[in-house]
């Protein structure tokens, strides 16, 4: 069984080491990126088999890094998960139009985002879920 590649993309950086130390526990490869340009420059050069991105990012939103990912011949389907914070609002038109596999809204469980992430992936690149304690506290933003 070959290893999943996950790609964070999250202008948080706690938010991308918590989730990225749960991914590679479970064997997955990670690459994480602060930006929708630098997740944008990272899938070109390597295809991810799960993009976790943040829908507020600077330079380029998350919104529109999924619409450019779906550009990318290797990435055309990518499951990608949108983590949102609960007061914004992302619409269904724009949801549609970069096949947004699935919308997270924060403050969310880790063990939920990994749970979901871990399905996602293609067969050949699961594992089991993630099942310790760190993983049902809820990941919160650092500005809540």
């Amino acid at each position: 069984m070959r290893s999943g590649k996950v790609l964070l993309a999250d202008d948080e950086a706690h938010v991308r080491m918590v989730l990225a130390r749960r991914f590679e526990a479970l064997g997955c490869q990670v690459r994480m990126a602060c930006d929708g340009e630098q997740a944008l420059a990272m899938a070109r050069e390597e295809a991810p088999d799960l993009v976790i991105t943040d829908v507020q990012m600077p330079h380029m939103s998350g919104v529109e890094f999924s619409q450019a990912l779906r550009g990318v011949a290797t990435c055309v389907d990518v499951p990608i998960v949108m983590l949102t914070a609960r007061n914004y609002i992302v619409q269904d038109g724009d949801l549609a139009k970069a096949r947004i596999t699935h919308v997270l809204t924060k403050p969310f469980s880790i063990r939920k985002v990994v749970d979901l992430g871990m399905s996602l992936l293609p067969a050949g690149a699961r594992a089991l879920p993630a099942s310790d304690e760190d993983a049902e506290r809820p990941l919160r933003n650092a500005a809540a």
